[in-house]
């Protein structure tokens, strides 16, 4: 893999827990608003809340707004650009339990081959949306998150470092999550590292599949616009954050269905008999224990479905995920949703919100049934990316989220 340190463009030490904010896609405008302080990126990322009422996330005036106030924190020096190139270590703390991530620039042509692999698809339109935000500010705002097969040499070289040298920033979120952050500011090491990662086959993003090809198909863009391109400008790269597959912990993503297509709760629950064991567990939640058991919330009741021996394949590596099992033998088969990227009958619930929200939802009356999944894992992902395949929308939830605003890459030196 093609890596490289960059110059950031990043709060000083003291303001960095202010300007730091979570991902544009993780909150709606209102939220946003509500959320912002003075100086957060949320003002450059979702611009659209510097205007009463709140102004449309793709008309020009946001877009201009967007340009502007990324000029003004750094005239204001909330945001200020290192001296020199490096690389940067960002540990995320959640519940305990702390990842490791590489603060790299990544490299277009590895996205473009096939060397980063991705295992989902992407909206055009809503790549074609950060491709502007990256265009118009010639900047990479937000991260994407990329995993790569663990090295023992780069996991000692980063808990030597962080042993040996203080953080930079140091700070609990609003969530309760933890981050830390430190600068590798030593050419040996960080020329050490590039070699390294030459020797890493691939790299596979876990989330940020939309930013990750708006950032590529820019560069792209750049490179093709410049008749005197020679593949070492700054735009032939963008922002991630790398971790090592092993730290990495994905959580379920669970669905919400408006309706039984016609069936009376108990007519449902013959349906699913034919393909799975069915148990009434009660009124209190059922977490999902192992691959292939779901737990399912109607009529006030918690349920275990486990699916019979024969309705999945485990050796195929899209036919072995509970999603798949799922919406074959239950979305498709029973409640005939049709393709769930569009159907208005169902949603998804990130883990990280609890199984409580499924009940909660359901409930309300809202919703008629709630689906747990056991999550699926690293070695999945992985083994779905190398064999290229997708996996279905709505698969993967990766907690805690990267910070915005931590530093930013700039695509013109």
């Amino acid at each position: 893999m093609k890596i490289k340190p960059f110059a950031g463009v990043r709060p000083p030490k003291d303001l960095a827990a202010e300007v730091a904010s979570r991902p544009y896609d993780v909150l709606n405008s209102v939220e946003a608003k509500a959320e912002a302080g003075e100086k957060s990126l949320l003002h450059i990322i979702k611009p659209e809340i510097d205007f009463d009422p709140i102004a449309g996330e793709h008309e020009q005036r946001t877009y201009d707004k967007a340009v502007e106030n990324f000029k003004l924190w750094q005239s204001r020096g909330w945001l200020k650009q290192d001296d020199k190139e490096m690389y940067y270590i960002y540990a995320q703390t959640m519940n305990g339990r702390t990842q490791y991530g590489l603060v790299a620039a990544a490299n277009v042509d590895d996205y473009m081959s096939g060397k980063i692999k991705k295992h989902e698809l992407t909206r055009k339109e809503k790549e074609d949306d950060r491709m502007i935000h990256v265009r118009i500010q010639d900047a990479n705002l937000e991260p994407v998150f990329f995993a790569y097969p663990d090295v023992d040499e780069m996991n000692t070289l980063v808990a030597d470092w962080i042993r040996n040298h203080a953080p930079e920033y140091d700070f609990v979120a609003e969530d309760g999550f933890g981050h830390t952050f430190w600068k590798i500011d030593d050419d040996a090491t960080n020329a050490r590292i590039t070699e390294i990662f030459k020797n890493i086959p691939a790299m596979y993003v876990a989330d940020g599949h939309h930013r990750t090809a708006a950032a590529a198909r820019v560069g792209a863009e750049k490179r093709d616009n410049n008749p005197n391109h020679t593949g070492n400008e700054e735009y032939n790269y963008f922002l991630a954050v790398i971790f090592p597959a092993s730290q990495l912990h994905v959580i379920d993503y669970n669905r919400v269905v408006k309706d039984l297509n016609g069936l009376t709760p108990e007519q449902f629950i013959a349906e699913l008999e034919k393909s799975f064991d069915v148990k009434d567990m009660g009124t209190d939640i059922y977490k999902p224990n192992a691959l292939h058991n779901f737990g399912m919330y109607l009529n006030g009741h918690w349920y275990s479905l486990t699916a019979k021996p024969g309705t999945y394949n485990d050796n195929d590596p899209i036919g072995v995920l509970d999603v798949t099992v799922l919406s074959n033998l239950v979305f498709d088969k029973i409640l005939n949703l049709g393709d769930l990227r569009t159907s208005n009958r169902i949603d998804f619930v990130g883990g990280i919100r609890g199984l409580g929200e499924l009940q909660k939802r359901v409930d309300s009356g809202e919703m008629v049934a709630a689906f747990a999944l056991y999550p699926v894992t690293m070695n999945q992902i992985i083994n779905i990316a190398d064999t290229g395949n997708i996996m279905p929308p709505k698969t993967t939830w990766f907690e805690p989220k990267l910070r915005s605003g931590l530093v930013i890459h700039k695509l013109s030196k």
